[in-house]
């Protein structure tokens, strides 16, 4: 599998190992999402308006972009009559609000996992709680849970200090939501915070950090361990994808990286016998296709993929779509 035919002369290509982490990639709501903006061009064409990117990965917006997506910060520079769709990260509750004040034809791409934690933060404030939020201030999924519900009604904390410096109307009644694309081992640290502050503080019957980023997170640890470089596709503003390197940092492996694509790789870094390759919830398969083509250009490659688990899990579609 490791050796290939050398020709004309040519020197003999360095042997080098790339192990493949699965799961890594599309996740289903990354799935879903660009289906749904895709299935909107088909059925109704171009242009249609998508409220923020629909998920965090450049090549992901600039394959829709050439296809008649346009993608926008606000409403307000959707006109009148004009078809748009918001992100996988969630909205505000104003921003459907507005769209139906328009009268704009909109659909959700909202991924059912952040869908849930919306449920799951009304629960709480329908049954008196303050909402504690573990997450990243500024990203659009926190920006959407926190506009489910009335401005104070959620406290959002990123660190153990933040937690320290927590005030809230009624200590005994609290409960606590995650972003769902956290490192799992810093979120566990900052709920045993919040546990140990407010011993009767309510969480979720499930975590709220998704399958995927879970599943990528195992994956990337696994191959950590037995290599010399990880190299993660994605984008930088793409908060899965960032918790990835850091994961594979503290697992042990001597260097990590994120890189957008085969065109970012600094070759004069790849000093390794084993190279890890992963690539977040938000990027396409074709992104480690062409790391991997490059590889092959210029090493004698062996290639393995590292499976700690497999996914199945699909979600359904808008209805609206399918007429």
């Amino acid at each position: 599998m490791g050796s290939t035919e050398q020709t004309g002369g040519s020197p003999p290509k360095p042997p080098i190992k790339l192990v493949l982490a699965a799961p890594r990639g599309f996740c289903a709501g990354v799935e879903r999402a660009i289906r749904i903006v895709e299935m909107a061009l088909e059925k109704f064409g171009p242009p249609v308006y998508v409220r923020h990117e629909i998920v965090h990965n450049r090549r992901v917006v600039r394959d829709l972009e050439g296809r008649g997506a346009v993608f926008i910060d606000e409403l307000d520079q959707v006109p009148d009559g004009a078809k748009v769709i918001f992100s996988a990260h969630g909205v505000p509750k104003w921003v459907p609000e507005e769209a139906v004040r328009r009268k704009l034809y909109f659909l959700n791409a909202t991924c059912p996992l952040v869908s849930k934690v919306h449920v799951e933060a009304e629960h709480h404030y329908a049954a008196g709680r303050h909402i504690v939020l573990i997450g990243h201030a500024g990203h659009p999924e926190v920006a959407g849970t926190l506009g489910q519900l009335p401005q104070g009604a959620i406290s959002l904390v990123e660190t153990a200090v933040d937690i320290a410096a927590l005030s809230p109307p009624d200590p005994d009644r609290m409960a606590y939501v995650t972003q769902t694309t956290l490192s799992v081992d810093d979120t566990s640290l900052l709920v045993s915070a919040l546990r140990l502050r407010f011993p009767g503080i309510v969480g979720p019957r499930k975590q709220d950090i998704c399958y995927a980023t879970t599943n990528r997170q195992e994956a990337v640890k696994s191959i950590s361990a037995r290599s010399d470089l990880v190299l993660v596709l994605g984008s930088p503003n793409s908060s899965n994808t960032v918790r990835l390197v850091e994961v594979a940092r503290r697992a042990g492996v001597k260097r990590a990286m994120l890189i957008e694509g085969a065109d970012a790789i600094d070759w004069t870094l790849v000093d390794a016998a084993v190279v890890g390759i992963s690539a977040g919830a938000s990027s396409p398969e074709s992104l480690v296709d062409e790391v991997v083509t490059a590889f092959r250009s210029r090493y004698d490659v062996e290639l393995e993929e590292a499976t700690v688990t497999r996914e199945d899990l699909t979600f359904n579609l808008p209805r609206a779509l399918a007429s």
